[in-house]
């Protein structure tokens, strides 16, 4: 119960400085798509996907995962002495590999994009080489944050960490819309560059943010080029399959933005990689809060659990973790897929260079990336389990066949004639399998994965979400019928009326059910108002 206790504070303490992070993106998104609109938007969007995809792939993915896992093992079997000699030399190593990445992606950054965007021709090229290839440093500041984080994280370190990304999306506003209306005061195409160079701002400040957190728990940087230590050749070991395991959801998205740029070409209209940037960006609101937040307190949890020998104790954290991702996200998945479209128009829908078409367009996209939200968020918390348990090879391996799934069925959607929906439809299904194959194989992998307290616990969460939709509807029907005359005050109020009143059904009937984690939820709650009340 203690350690649930402490579980549930570090990850309420992760959600909501995931949260602010997340919103600060929406903050972001909007005002770029408020200012530069959806079709000038894409070429933007598109270049940054790729530096963005070696983010996940070599540093808040594939990097932070193995090296919590090996750190976390250190700490808690041969001390802390030995896990910061660790820390130094997978840091040296993280400096001059991501140096060299980088300049390597800058010089070819014309070619990648000719692979990943080839339904942009001529200027439209030429304009996305070149944002990419100003981003491309990027990778390198964002790969050493991850490993600070890493590092935190492994300490019981969550809020700095959790913030950091906050610091990114300030700098990258504040720094990129400032360069941007210096360039070009009417944000046309050569204001992109701002946003680039805003870009790296906010990446440096994402790493800076951190040092004052990890210098209090005792880590001095230095450079050691001891490569051949054992420490660090393990955090390879498991880092190579976790290379794409761990990115598997931003390939896919990279390959969506692929066949986005060709729908782009076919059609004519710009807008569908900026339709699939807005939904999926939404989406990562309750997927960062929710699924990232208790992925980032599960895996050193687990990762001692395994090196302890408390295979138990491994089991009930990991089950705990899952139902509650599900119990947080599923009402999530169909808020968003009910109440999409007055969503995204209260977010999205201002000035003249974002059209009604934009916002159905958007809505469109986000229902179907909904259908998947519960299964990415169990997936945060389940793969990386692989890896406390020495098992890297199994998510690579249903990475594989999802990256492969994703193709054939983006590829079929589009000869449908399913355009962008189509696109974020196969995303959600892929994310369905790839979380049903790690969940079984995992139950194979430790016997039991309690199940059956599972099924029980989904029950009760769909007959809580039912009334939640049930509310949306029956307000659907008093306030957001007449939507499109409305005033944006109006709007804001009937949209908001009809969230609480959703979440208070939900809450409602999930406590008359007495599900467990909304229990847990409550206390917690209380628990903090009553130290509150004890201060004051």
């Amino acid at each position: 119960m203690a350690e649930a206790q402490r579980t549930g504070k570090a990850t309420a303490i992760v959600s909501i400085a995931v949260m602010c992070s997340r919103l600060l993106g929406l903050v972001r998104e909007v005002a770029f798509t408020t200012l530069f609109g959806t079709a000038t938007l894409s070429y933007f969007i598109t270049a940054f996907r790729i530096p963005n995809l070696l983010r996940d792939l070599f540093a808040e993915g594939a990097l932070s995962t193995a090296f919590i896992t090996v750190f976390s093992r250190k700490i808690a079997s041969e001390g802390e002495e030995s896990a910061w000699k660790l820390a130094h030399r997978v840091g040296t190593l993280t400096l001059v590999t991501m140096s060299a990445i980088t300049l390597l992606g800058m010089y070819f950054s014309p070619t990648i994009v000719g692979v990943i965007a080839g339904g942009f021709k001529g200027e439209d090229a030429v304009l996305t080489a070149q944002l990419t290839m100003t981003m491309f440093p990027f990778i390198l500041m964002v790969s050493l944050a991850a490993q600070v984080m890493g590092m935190l994280n492994a300490k019981h370190i969550f809020g700095w960490p959790a913030m950091a990304s906050s610091f990114f999306n300030i700098g990258s506003i504040a720094g990129g819309l400032t360069i941007a209306w210096c360039l070009d005061g009417g944000f046309g195409r050569r204001a992109l560059f701002g946003l680039a160079y805003g870009t790296l701002i906010g990446g440096f400040l994402q790493l800076a943010v951190q040092f004052p957190s990890l210098r209090r728990a005792g880590y001095r940087p230095r450079l050691d080029f001891k490569f051949n230590d054992p420490g660090v050749i393990e955090v390879l070991r498991i880092m190579a399959p976790a290379v794409i395991a761990a990115s598997a959801v931003q390939v896919n998205v990279m390959v969506n933005t692929s066949f986005a740029t060709d729908l782009t070409h076919l059609t004519g209209h710009g807008g569908a990689v900026t339709w699939l940037n807005n939904a999926f960006r939404l989406m990562q609101l309750p997927l960062g809060m929710f699924g990232v937040a208790i992925a980032t307190v599960t895996l050193p949890l687990l990762s001692k659990n395994v090196a302890l020998g408390n295979r138990g104790e491994f089991r009930d954290n990991l089950a705990r973790g899952i139902r509650l991702v599900f119990f947080l996200t599923i009402p999530a998945s169909v808020g968003l897929w009910l109440l999409g479209e007055p969503i995204m128009s209260i977010i999205y829908e201002h000035g003249s260079k974002v059209t009604r078409t934009d916002i159905v367009e958007s809505a469109h996209a986000l229902r179907w990336y909904a259908l998947g939200l519960a299964a990415y968020a169990g997936i945060k918390v389940l793969a990386p389990a692989f890896y406390a348990l020495d098992r890297r090879n199994m998510p690579m391996y249903v990475s594989f066949f999802s990256i492969a799934l994703n193709y054939g069925l983006n590829s079929l959607f589009v000869q449908l004639g399913w355009g962008h929906e189509g696109l974020a439809m196969s995303t959600g299904v892929v994310a369905l399998t790839n979380f049903a194959l790690l969940y079984w194989l995992m139950r194979k992998e430790i016997d039991t994965m309690g199940t059956k307290r599972l099924l029980v616990t989904l029950a009760k969460i769909f007959l809580a979400t039912d009334a939640l939709a049930l509310v949306c509807f029956g307000c659907d029907w008093l306030f957001l019928s007449q939507w499109l005359t409305m005033s944006f005050f109006l709007k804001a109020l009937s949209l908001g009326i009809t969230i609480v009143l959703a979440m208070a059904a939900f809450i409602a009937v999930a406590n008359a059910l007495k599900l467990r984690e909304m229990r847990d939820v409550l206390d917690a709650v209380n628990r903090k108002l009553s130290r509150r009340k004890r201060s004051a």
